[in-house]
């Protein structure tokens, strides 16, 4: 097996993947804006038969509460209380308690820092809602529970959520039953919610609690296959679950795992919102799409274990919302407190998981030492080809071995045209008396697709290359290189249609396409002359599907190429003569 066959096979399932991603997808456009209502999670049948860890019904897909809440009046704004920590501005709403206005202070929208801050969370009569809730849920219908709308009173109608300061607010149903619920921020984007339940009622209740993401709308999706933007959730220690946006169009509510512990939640590249409940607990977890108003919502969701309150008593139940960047040593620290199961998963680290997280730490120390991350791709990028120069040098011998007995193969073939048994006898005599193994070059390149593509992968998700500048016109690593074609005649980027993109050409994509096509022709070339034309036009298709990619990505593949023709160059140098008979 010629292992050209295999990097052809490669490619091209590349090019037209990508492609696909970035040219031809269907983009989504939302309709006019509408305000919608929570779905809540379905409450069980009845309490005797649907313990915990039994089956759960979907969210509603009409999005009727369990128990009808005391909304706010029509038109009248709920009153708010203030967040304030050294990360996150915002507020949270009296109407539900739900939290649903989130501004990240550290990340900001553009380059500019005087651009305004990364704003998460949205309420519901904003034109993009997207929102944390919790609340209760009970089979007992007669039960008046606190709803999506009910408004709910702070102890303290002047207090600030700080990491200091927690605040407090309760909701009393008028029939002995109080819910009080305090809120903790840390000093980053994790909030602790403690929901306690007081029965004055005088008859025992069951209830339920849940947590859920809301978001109406689906967002400006980033378009990369290697990446995954939607519902997102680990349960059971071990099962991630990463459906995208289509799928729950396609599948509807459904009821996705049933656990102890773990959470559930919604991410963008960057972004992350999601909840959990204390990681002891028994939860069931559903996902779900609706489409009230005829815009889609989308919704995932825990409902805890029952639990049981007798005449007189009082119990609380703690929830985390995550609202925030995803920044791995923050996903880390939490993973262990208060210990939401492998939240670190909230960064797509893909297949190779046991590589790009490492890697993703390796750059960031690169980052701390060096002070730039473009230098610290090219850092990286430099130790990995030394770390497999010698697996590439014997790609490489191997490569060169099959080119150096091509003229003798030829013959070969050519002398046993009509007799196969006879060609494939004298070939594997002439590869035993040279001592070539038409397979060995293979091995080699399995070995470094998984290095390579990890490292591709950690600087395609890792935050800290959003917004950081290099040198010259590159002002955001994240971002495609400034200097395309089009925008040259006056596009901007946002006003060139989806079918011109690939004539927005930069600089740095051409330079990693002229690195390319060098590294090729350096390479030993396929014996078979249209194999060697496919190999020469892939530097030109590459060129063209690059231009949108981020300029760090451009970068290091230029980089990369570069090191592989120095590579190639001193490899060259040792190259025997063809074999002559």
């Amino acid at each position: 097996m010629d292992q050209r066959n295999l990097i052809v096979a490669a490619a091209i399932s590349m090019v037209i993947l990508l492609g696909w991603e970035l040219y031809f997808a269907p983009k989504l456009t939302p309709p006019p804006v509408e305000v919608t209502e929570t779905a809540q999670p379905a409450a069980p049948p009845s309490v005797d038969t649907n313990g915990p860890g039994a089956p759960v019904a979907a969210p509603s897909p009409e999005g009727q509460p369990v128990a009808a809440p005391a909304p706010t009046a029509p038109g009248v704004e709920a009153p708010r209380l203030k967040i304030a920590t050294q990360y996150v501005q915002g507020s949270l709403s009296l109407a539900g308690g739900r939290v649903d206005d989130i501004h990240l202070t550290r990340y900001r929208e553009t380059t500019d820092p005087n651009s305004p801050a990364i704003t998460l969370l949205t309420p519901a009569n904003s034109p993009k809602p997207y929102y944390a809730e919790f609340g209760w849920i009970a089979s007992d219908t007669s039960l008046k529970l606190p709803g999506a709308g009910s408004l709910w009173t702070a102890e303290d109608p002047n207090a600030v959520l700080t990491d200091t300061t927690p605040v407090t607010i309760t909701f009393d149903n008028g029939e002995g039953l109080v819910f009080r619920r305090t809120y903790r921020a840390d000093k980053d984007y994790l909030f602790r919610v403690e929901q306690t339940v007081i029965n004055n009622s005088g008859r025992p209740v069951t209830i339920y609690p849940y947590a859920l993401i809301a978001r109406v709308d689906t967002p400006t999706l980033a378009g990369f296959f290697i990446l995954h933007e939607g519902p997102i959730g680990v349960f059971n220690g071990t099962t991630l679950l990463q459906p995208k946006y289509k799928d729950l169009v396609e599948d509807g509510p459904q009821t996705v795992a049933e656990s102890t512990g773990g959470w559930i939640g919604i991410t963008d590249k960057y972004w992350l919102a999601a909840v959990g409940f204390d990681q002891k607990m028994k939860v069931a977890a559903s996902m779900a799409h609706t489409a009230p108003n005829g815009r889609d919502r989308y919704q995932t969701d825990l409902r805890g274990e029952p639990l049981s309150l007798a005449p007189g008593e009082e119990k609380s139940v703690n929830a985390y919302v995550f609202a925030g960047a995803k920044e791995l040593e923050l996903l880390d620290s939490i993973a262990t407190d208060p210990g939401l199961t492998q939240f670190d998963l909230a960064i797509d680290f893909g297949w190779f998981y046991f590589l790009t997280k490492p890697f993703f730490y390796a750059l960031r120390w690169l980052h701390g030492l060096i002070g730039n991350f473009g230098l610290a791709i090219i850092a990286f990028s430099t130790f990995l080809r030394l770390l497999m120069f010698p697996i590439a040098n014997k790609q490489f011998k191997a490569m060169n071995n099959m080119k150096r007995l091509q003229p003798e193969m030829k013959k070969l073939q050519e002398r046993h045209a009509n007799d196969r048994v006879k060609m494939n006898e004298e070939l594997m005599a002439l590869y035993k008396r040279e001592k070539a193994n038409p397979l060995s070059g293979c091995l080699p390149i399995l070995l470094q697709i998984p290095i390579f593509f990890a490292l591709y992968k950690v600087l395609f998700v890792t935050i800290e290359m959003r917004h950081a500048p290099f040198y010259g016109w590159i002002h955001d690593l994240s971002a495609p290189d400034p200097t395309g074609l089009l925008w040259l005649f006056g596009f901007v980027q946002w006003d060139i249609p989806s079918f011109l993109h690939f004539l927005n050409i930069g600089i740095w994509p051409i330079i990693m396409g002229v690195t390319m096509f060098l590294q090729q022709k350096l390479a030993p070339q396929p014996a078979d002359p249209a194999q060697a034309k496919v190999m020469m036009f892939l530097p030109v298709i590459f060129t063209f599907m690059m231009g949108t990619f981020p300029a760090g990505l451009v970068i290091y593949w230029a980089w990369s190429n570069l090191l592989g023709i120095l590579q190639q160059a001193v490899l060259l140098r040792s190259e025997p003569e063809p074999v002559k008979k």
